[in-house]
């Protein structure tokens, strides 16, 4: 397996942002630890009684359009259908109706997005890429188009894209499903998914999957009543493994600052690192400390993830834990000390140079330092908001995409862009609609 260093970033919507309201002054003076299978089995239609479409997406496409830089898209399920909206101005581009409940994830190349739907995952083109020309780039745009091509799952559940690969797990066989993330194009462009790996768990569960630079796939294990653990396999033979991450859920893969390729699992009683052959158990400093989702950025080494220290609490949360591998610890920090707030998993991120984002009930964006767990800046962005019983029912979710965050209001029917660099709400759109889960691609 051939594998290519990344290319590095480039300058961020924050920037452009800034320079559009310089410019706008002159002229005027972001997954609960709860089981997520069973929205995936209320999914829509049988995926064939809808027309996706396949116009637009050829890179020579006659109907895309030339840009001077490229265009980060946000991707939004809302209850019957999907919207895309410009990243910097908001603008809403696509509106594609959709039945049922649908869940979005990164398919990490930029421009797609896979659909949880009936049969598997459907792969949205978001319409915006990047075009390589010699020493430089061509940066276009089309209409977003919800393609025909279908990634096949009895229960279509974790998509994790790490580096050049992507895997995907079916909570309903326990099926992996690996593919370059730079063939997203291609395989819409021939109408079928070209799968570079597979590999089965011993018995399905709601589990999930990644696959490191060398070639190393790390899965979780467990059954369709439990999860215990979690291993890592290279050409099918295990070369590590714990049994001891009860209620397994949610991963990270990053590297380090020394450049180390670490990749994690939450457990309810702390977390299971694995440094590639090898792995170790950090546990949470209270008896009962689950850690459901853990978010990680390439560069810090700090790894934040969700905290539950209350085995019969809601989705509520009211404190986050920062993880730090190399030391071997936990710290749990209450983000909203002093404020009569909470969180769920869908208000908590990470931004682009490291910083934890927390989204709070009151409305407020919090910016964390991960180094030390001080909150830097809270923004207010919308109106204060009840954390729902049910995990599927429509909340505030964040998303990041190059350098601003985006909060989605259900309530409002807004989006919101907000600098969370420079402490300032920056746009507010009106889409109209009870926005559920949201994504952000690059282009």
């Amino acid at each position: 397996m051939s594998l290519t260093a990344r290319p590095a970033r480039t300058a961020s919507i924050a920037a452009a942002a800034a320079l559009a309201l310089g410019l706008t002054a002159c002229a005027a003076a972001d997954e609960p630890v709860e089981d997520s299978t069973a929205g995936a089995e209320e999914g829509h239609d049988d995926h064939e009684d809808h027309d996706h479409g396949e116009e637009g997406h050829d890179e020579a496409a006659t109907d895309a359009t030339e840009n001077e830089s490229k265009t980060p898209r946000i991707v939004a399920t809302y209850d019957g259908g999907i919207v895309v909206f410009d990243a910097l101005s908001l603008e809403q581009v696509a509106d594609i109706p959709l039945d049922g409940f649908n869940r979005l994830s990164d398919a990490g190349d930029g421009r797609h997005v896979a659909v949880s739907t009936t049969g598997g995952w459907a792969v949205l083109d978001a319409g915006t890429w990047s075009q390589p020309h010699g020493d430089h780039f061509h940066y276009y745009t089309a209409e977003p188009t919800l393609t025909d091509v279908l990634v096949d799952a009895e229960v279509p559940g974790h998509v994790v894209p790490h580096g050049e690969l992507a895997a995907l797990w079916d909570d309903g066989t326990g099926n992996v499903t690996v593919v370059e993330v730079s063939e997203w194009s291609h395989m819409v462009e021939e109408g079928h998914v070209d799968a570079i790996d597979e590999w089965t768990a011993e018995a399905p569960h709601h589990g999930v999957a990644v696959v490191d630079e060398a070639g190393v796939l790390y899965t979780t294990v467990g059954t369709e009543e439990s999860r215990s653990g979690a291993q890592a396999l290279l050409d099918g033979e295990v070369v590590a493994s714990t049994d001891e991450c009860p209620g397994v859920h949610g991963e990270t893969a990053f590297h380090t600052s020394e450049d180390e390729e670490i990749v994690a699992f939450g457990c309810e009683d702390g977390v299971a690192v694995f440094h590639g052959d090898h792995v170790h158990k950090l546990s949470s400093p209270t008896a009962f400390g689950r850690i459901g989702n853990l978010f990680a950025t390439d560069g810090n080494d700090i790894v934040a993830g969700d905290y539950k220290s209350d085995p019969e609490g809601g989705l509520g949360l009211s404190e986050i834990s920062l993880i730090d591998p190399e030391g071997e610890t936990i710290t749990v920090v209450d983000p909203f000390a002093g404020d009569d707030a909470t969180y769920t998993w869908r208000g908590l991120r990470r931004g682009d140079d490291g910083e934890v984002l927390v989204l709070g009930t009151d409305g407020a964006l919090r910016v964390i330092d991960p180094a030390t767990g001080d909150v830097t800046t809270t923004i207010p962005v919308i109106d204060p908001w009840e954390v729902p019983e049910e995990w599927q029912t429509a909340h505030p979710a964040l998303a990041v995409v190059e350098g601003m965050a985006y909060v989605t209001d259900p309530n409002t029917g807004t989006i919101t862009s907000v600098d969370y660099v420079g402490g300032e709400v920056f746009e507010t759109a009106d889409a109209g609609v009870e926005f559920n889960e949201v994504v952000g691609v690059t282009g």
